[in-house]
């Protein structure tokens, strides 16, 4: 299957530049008049979408304090649109045949009206990339850019979780090196060569995150003098790997030398990546740096993984704030409106538990009722709240708790701090405890004081990164005998891993470091061995 490549022939507009244009060509200016409508008709033009673009810009910098980073607005075909979803959402992307792959499912389901696609597409850089489809009507052209443009923007520009774990200065900057050095490696090394290794770096894409903070940040202006630094001293460092991992038999090595050779590794060591890319002993330069590619792009996406409930929920109570104020100030008609909320409702929709569409609670309604809550709190709040929420119950300032909110915490935290009784209530939250040694669920938390506690603690724990990726570590790596990399599954609550993805898991980590595997799977609590893995499947 063939990966998609030089899909960008996208028409663009970008705010102030485009809104100059429009005034040149005559469009309507943009105006704070009550009734100068931003548009009257379902069709939109540039002119337009650049007019719409800054009245809610106007909004969010003016009304409600928010500062996103510069956007540039790009229209895309749904072809293109499917080609950004295949391709991760990047605007800019390596070529690997799994994309292809993911196009072809995609727009097959597409096609026959299994999936919709999305109406938006935005990407955290600076300045940040917006895709919305050509095929929206310009209702959800202005509903895409207050939630995208401004919403999601604004969040990314400020949480911190964001600004710790990326660099929107320089994604755009590390996309092309990405996509120029996988290309330049396969015409030097073929491509099988090539894929091979990336096939085995997707799939520790999932563990190629340094959580703990030890690893170092990428650093795309400093790739190219590594590799030369790298290539250069190649040949000293298989020289020094062989004179210290073939020892001579009448010289035996010093004691505590593995010891320090663990301490030299940084072992334990929870990012695979990172440790496949510093010492698996066969890696030429060029598949090193391969490994940092794909361990950069997996620290990329970690940021959105652990704020997906805030992230939502800013953007769809940004979109939802600024249509009803453009809608008092009369710039969208009594159509247009009826077409948001449409929209809207679609979009924060949550079935219930027992409906055959549910898939678990829905991060856009979930997170927007979340901060509709925060706001009543801040300004209309019960004795409940006051009791639960001392510090923001009632403090008239709803929009700058809001932002104070999206910069401070990840969803696991902000659901500890901000999730209320009342909204347990008017979603029917309860906690079960599914043990499988028991004849039947038992409900844990129901709607008392106690209860309430345990349904926050219990929602908060599902939003845990900690809880969602298996803790699989390495704790060793003998350099000095058969070379055997040893690794570790900490067993939490019994969630032990499928038996058919370890071995094939296993055999990509063999790959990249070139010998005998072992994982052992062990109790987190007690220690006790449950299971052990070896990279030839027995």
């Amino acid at each position: 299957m063939s990966e998609k490549r030089g899909r960008k022939t996208a028409r663009t507009a970008t705010g102030k530049a485009a809104a100059k244009r429009a005034a040149s060509s005559k469009a309507p200016a943009t105006g704070t008049a009550t009734g100068d409508l931003l548009f009257d008709r379902p069709a939109w033009s540039f002119e337009t979408l650049a007019r719409t673009h800054d009245a809610i810009e106007e909004v969010a910098r003016g009304e409600l304090g928010l500062d996103p980073y510069p956007t540039r607005l790009e229209v895309v075909s749904s072809e293109q649109m499917l080609d950004a979803y295949a391709a991760t959402g990047m605007p800019v992307m390596y070529p690997h045949w799994s994309f292809g792959k993911r196009f072809a499912r995609q727009e097959m389901l597409y096609r026959k009206g299994f999936q919709q696609l999305a109406l938006e597409i935005v990407i955290n850089s600076n300045p940040s990339l917006c895709y919305i489809m050509e095929d929206n009507t310009m209702a959800a052209q202005a509903t895409v850019i207050a939630h995208a443009a401004i919403g999601h923007n604004h969040f990314f520009r400020h949480n911190n979780v964001f600004r710790e774990w990326t660099e929107a200065d320089s994604v755009l900057d590390e996309l092309r090196h990405a996509r120029r050095f996988v290309m330049e490696c396969e015409e030097r090394h073929g491509r099988p060569a090539v894929e091979k290794v990336l096939d085995a770096a997707h799939a520790l894409l999932s563990h190629g995150v340094d959580r703990a903070g030890r690893g170092e940040r990428p650093d795309p202006v400093a790739t190219r003098a590594r590799l030369a630094e790298r290539a250069r001293q190649q040949r000293l460092e298989a020289q020094d790997l062989w004179l210290r991992t073939v020892p001579s038999r009448a010289e035996p090595p010093e004691e505590g030398t593995a010891a320090a050779e663990r301490r030299a590794m940084g072992l334990p060591e929870e990012n695979l990546l990172l440790f496949l890319e510093n010492h698996a002993p066969l890696l030429d330069a060029w598949q090193r740096e391969l490994l940092r590619i794909v361990r950069w792009l997996a620290t990329y996406f970690e940021p959105q993984r652990q704020t997906k409930l805030m992230n939502e929920g800013c953007a769809t109570w940004c979109h939802f704030e600024i249509m009803q104020r453009l809608r008092d100030r009369g710039r969208i008609g009594d159509g247009a409106m009826l077409e948001f909320l449409d929209l809207h409702s679609m979009v924060v929709a949550q079935p219930s538990f027992d409906s055959q569409g549910y898939g678990g609670l829905n991060p856009y309604a979930l997170g927007f009722a979340m901060m509709r809550d925060i706001v009543r709190v801040c300004t209309e709040p019960t004795e409940e709240d006051a009791a639960w929420f001392p510090d923001i119950a009632g403090n008239g300032r709803p929009v700058e708790t809001l932002r104070r909110a999206w910069a401070d915490f990840r969803d696991e935290s902000f659901v500890r701090q901000y999730l209320s009784p009342r909204l347990i209530r008017e979603w029917r939250l309860f906690s079960l405890c599914d043990d499988a040694a028991a004849p039947a669920l038992r409900v844990e938390a129901i709607h008392d004081d106690e209860g309430y506690r345990r349904i926050v603690r219990a929602l908060a724990d599902q939003y845990d990164p900690a809880a969602q990726t298996p803790a699989i570590e390495v704790t060793g790596a003998d350099l000095r005998g058969e070379r055997v990399l040893h690794l570790r599954h900490s067993v939490q609550d019994g969630r032990v891993l499928d038996p058919l993805e370890v071995r094939r898991v296993l055999r990509h980590v063999q790959r990249l470091w070139g010998y005998a595997v072992h994982l052992t799977e062990a109790d987190a609590g007690s220690g006790t061995e449950l299971t052990a893995y070896r990279s030839d499947g027995a």
